[in-house]
């Protein structure tokens, strides 16, 4: 028997460079809708993360006027003794300092506050200038 000598096919190994185009190509589309919907949530976070500190603050300064009879001169005073009669504190839990806003920036305390408001309490919000985080234009605040 005689064998029949076939042809070789050759063995193909990698990717061409239109294969590797495409692919790239679908990255950046799927980049390009995805990415900025993770950028809005994380923004969204930092606000509502800002909006819970700015309530425990509010709820933190009321446990301090019922102990003492009087609204704290700082937000320090929530966590250290101002040595004013009654203080039963700290009043922020597991802090060492006064917490910062989610961009890094301290929260704005004024006592008395505007508008006939015994206090107020804001987040100076990302540019440390508009204070979009306002404790009196919260639900459920003073």
């Amino acid at each position: 028997m005689n064998a029949v000598s076939l042809p070789r096919r050759r063995v193909r190994s990698g990717f061409t460079l239109i294969e590797l185009v495409v692919v790239i190509v679908i990255l950046a589309i799927l980049a390009a809708v995805i990415v900025p919907r993770f950028f809005g949530r994380t923004e969204d976070a930092k606000v509502s993360n800002a909006i819970t500190t700015v309530k425990t603050l509010d709820s933190a300064i009321d446990m301090y006027n019922a102990d003492t009879s009087s609204f704290p001169p700082n937000l320090e005073a929530l966590i250290n003794n101002p040595q004013v009669k009654g203080w039963n504190g700290p009043y922020l839990k597991n802090q060492t300092n006064v917490p910062l806003d989610p961009w890094g920036h301290t929260y704005v305390y004024k006592h008395p506050g505007d508008g006939n408001r015994d206090y107020d309490i804001a987040s100076a919000g990302p540019d440390d200038k508009n204070a979009p985080i306002q404790s009196w234009n919260l639900t459920g605040s003073k």
